[in-house]
């Protein structure tokens, strides 16, 4: 299904809104799991070491069908491991939240956390898109995403109502990670597009269902809901924050060093 209708304020085909639609969420599942791999023989304990290490697996695959479907929308011969390894920093859409540094284990699980149960609201929701295609990967991607929900939930509980120590850190981690929340239901001219013809969705629909989970989480750790009101964008209009130019530095480097490499 290739649509050319066009978008009145920006002349851009519903086509080039559908990919730019689906190259933002496979760029979410990339950077994230881009970044906790960083973890694989590093894990505080063997068994997490390999669960941190699975769900940046399940993520990289979910970058693979997007991305698959991403350059089959285009249809300009590209291939997936161009948009992977051949784009600039700013030509990535990614959430600023995925990009952020793993610091230690607690502002990785709260990071993870965050933007798993985003994953997952967005998931449920795509499954009723009328592309079959994205509701396809949804569907599948969101068996995955349940699963890593369930996963960092009990461990932000588990370290929330702890020790002292692991309360305060993790207290700090979700302070420190709320300011970039608020873009997780950033929209613009793509999604407006594609929620009118009922391939994407309202993402401020999602809102009140992400808070009262997050709220009713922290409250079972003991933590508290950050008050503040500051708020960090830019990532979904490629600005990005200084993380991001080292991560793509290391993971850009065998394909940039050796062009058109192939396994």
């Amino acid at each position: 299904m290739f649509l050319t209708e066009f978008l009145t304020c920006k002349h851009m085909t519903t086509q080039e809104a559908f990919y730019n639609y689906i190259v933002r969420l496979g760029d979410d599942s990339l950077i994230l799991g881009q970044r906790l791999s960083e973890w694989c023989g590093h894990g505080p304990v063997l068994e997490e070491d390999i669960a941190l290490t699975n769900i940046a697996l399940d993520l990289i695959g979910q970058t693979n069908n997007l991305y698959e479907l991403a350059v089959s929308i285009e249809n300009k011969g590209k291939n997936i491991d161009q948009l992977a390894f051949l784009r600039l920093e700013k030509e990535y859409e990614n959430l600023l939240l995925v990009e952020q540094p793993n610091v230690d284990f607690g502002y990785t699980i709260v990071r993870q956390f965050f933007f798993d149960l985003y994953r997952k609201l967005v998931f449920e929701a795509l499954c009723n898109s009328t592309d079959e295609r994205l509701a396809g990967i949804a569907e599948k991607s969101l068996k995955e995403t349940k699963y890593h929900l369930k996963h960092t939930s009990e461990w932000i509980i588990r370290l929330g109502d702890g020790t002292e120590e692991s309360h305060q850190r993790i207290q700090e981690a979700v302070n420190f990670h709320w300011r970039f929340t608020q873009e997780l239901f950033f929209q613009n001219d793509v999604d407006s597009t594609l929620i009118e013809l009922g391939i994407g969705i309202d993402l401020t629909t999602l809102f009140d269902d992400w808070k009262k989970y997050v709220s009713n989480v922290l409250q079972q750790a003991t933590l508290e809901l950050p008050s503040h009101s500051f708020k960090l964008e830019g990532g979904r209009t490629g600005m990005h924050s200084e993380h991001l130019g080292y991560l793509l530095a290391e993971m850009q480097y065998m394909q940039r060093a050796f062009p058109n490499l192939t396994w």
